[in-house]
């Protein structure tokens, strides 16, 4: 089935950015979220994000034109049943999901491929509330999405070669490199990296160093391009914690336990970048 109109659920960080992407390469896009404001959020960084590109001579004023002209945005979960396509980006807690896609198999067409751009939480058993499994697949962009070239492309126990393929076609349309990864919790990139911004959160509960001082030794000492507890707060600390417990969850292991600071912070509020507190302040 050829794909032309694509649903994406949620205008947050990630979905905004799902939502720039199809647009940019062709797709009609429907971009849906339960309140107008997260819309208008999303639509306005779009366009900033597309007006970036011009400026940077990656695109012509034309393209970004008709990437905004393709993209419609709603609240109104029902006129997803005529997409061709659906990706969601919705809060990363297995409940929350499992409504959507059991929503989302009931409104859209049989032959729909539903995909999520979870980035720990189990595709098998999104799979299971739907009466597709073989037509549900993990699609894990990476932030900020115009930006990051990888997506996991991530298979369930009963995932069809028909909807991995469709999917991997998709990711390279997108001008994405697509990773096929099986199933488990944290996939491959979550489950390396989410351990080492926990251990980073330790070091600076258990006073080894300051926030600072332990991203000073990732970027100068290990070359890399922002710090494990920068990068947290650009994550969302929310999100780091939803992931840690997935995985401590799914994997039964206590190294993968969060850090009680982390736990803290999120307890009190400190996002990170989008709350304007975490590790540092914004």
């Amino acid at each position: 089935m050829e794909i032309i109109n694509v649903g994406v659920i949620g205008a947050g960080t990630m979905g905004n950015g799902i939502a720039h992407v199809l647009a940019k390469y062709g797709h009609t896009v429907l971009l849906v979220d339960i309140e107008q404001r997260f819309l208008d959020r999303g639509l306005e960084t779009i366009r900033k994000n597309l007006e970036r590109e011009v400026g940077k001579e990656k695109i012509t004023a034309e393209v970004r034109d008709a990437a905004i002209a393709r993209i419609a945005a709603t609240t109104d979960r029902g006129r997803l049943a005529g997409c061709d396509f659906i990706v969601e980006a919705a809060s990363e807690r297995l409940e929350t999901k499992s409504e959507l896609f059991r929503d989302l198999d009931r409104l859209c067409r049989p032959e729909v491929i539903l995909a999520s751009n979870t980035s720990s939480i189990s595709i098998t058993k999104l799979a299971a509330v739907t009466n597709r499994p073989d037509k549900v697949i993990g699609m894990h962009f990476f932030n900020p999405v115009p930006v990051m070239k990888l997506v996991e492309i991530i298979r369930g126990l009963v995932t069809s070669d028909e909807t991995y393929a469709t999917v991997k076609r998709l990711a390279e349309k997108l001008q994405k490199t697509p990773v096929e990864v099986k199933d488990s919790p944290g996939f491959v990139s979550n489950r390396v990296l989410m351990p080492l911004l926990n251990e980073a959160m330790y070091t600076v509960m258990e006073g080894v160093a300051t926030p600072q001082a332990v991203d000073d030794v990732f970027r100068l000492g290990m070359a890399h391009p922002m710090g494990p507890l920068a990068l947290s707060d650009l994550i969302g600390l929310d999100v780091c914690l939803d992931i840690m417990r997935v995985m401590h969850s799914g994997l039964g292991d206590p190294k993968y336990r969060p850090c009680p600071l982390l736990i803290k912070m999120v307890d009190a509020g400190w996002l990170g970048r989008k709350s304007g507190r975490g590790f540092y302040q914004y």
